[in-house]
């Protein structure tokens, strides 16, 4: 997975590239979901999506495209089989996404939700995603684990959710997680820094272990 974070990186740091540049990783990342959701996304798609401006969207995609990883027509941008093949890594390690509403772990309005698959053995106390997740904006962030049956958190052997079971019901319907898989929820007041912010501390939280 580092391999793959790093691409990720390489894209935003582009040797020879004398722009001063307004996306990072996170956005990197999030531009393949979305290509990985579309069959051809447009460059207002992707300003809308992104939050950034047309010309940092050009410069994005033609970076992705320098990798082979896009390529374009009329209809817009579309992932090339090398693009699939590489979201797909992403994809087998960030499992799946949701949000949930305001709760005792996530207390504000926006809380958006990743899930790592067998990932639990390399939390500590969850501070490194919380931290990852405050760079971007957040407010806060959460880290659990999924042992035996229930979400806990790090270090810990109690069900966090025991008296949340509308959430935790929640997140077992909408993640499906397993023995081991660990999940990071960032909060925010704001739903795009709610998201942006998560994808930072997933992807933070893989290149440094």
């Amino acid at each position: 997975m580092k391999k793959e974070i790093k691409k990720l990186l390489d894209i935003v740091t582009r040797k020879g590239s004398s722009k001063i540049l307004s996306f990072s990783t996170p956005h990197v990342f999030k531009a393949l979901q979305i290509l990985d959701e579309q069959k051809y996304v447009s460059r207002i798609t992707f300003c809308n999506e992104l939050h950034i401006g047309e010309g940092a969207v050009r410069t994005l995609i033609s970076h992705l495209k320098e990798d082979e990883i896009v390529d374009t027509i009329k209809a817009g941008t579309f992932l090339t089989t090398k693009g699939k093949k590489f979201t797909k890594k992403f994809s087998e390690v960030i499992a799946k996404q949701c949000t949930i509403k305001s709760c005792n772990i996530a207390r504000e309005k926006y809380n958006h939700v990743f899930l790592l698959k067998n990932y639990s053995k390399i939390i500590c106390n969850g501070m490194d995603q919380r931290d990852y997740a405050i760079m971007y904006g957040a407010k806060s962030a959460t880290t659990l684990s999924f042992e035996n049956g229930k979400f806990v958190f790090p270090n810990e052997t109690d069900d966090a959710l025991l008296e949340d079971v509308k959430t935790k019901n929640i997140l077992l319907k909408k993640l499906k997680p397993e023995e081991q898989d660990i999940v990071i929820i960032a909060s925010s007041n704001d739903s795009f820094v709610s998201e942006i912010s998560a994808i930072n501390s997933v992807l933070t939280t893989l290149a440094t272990n």
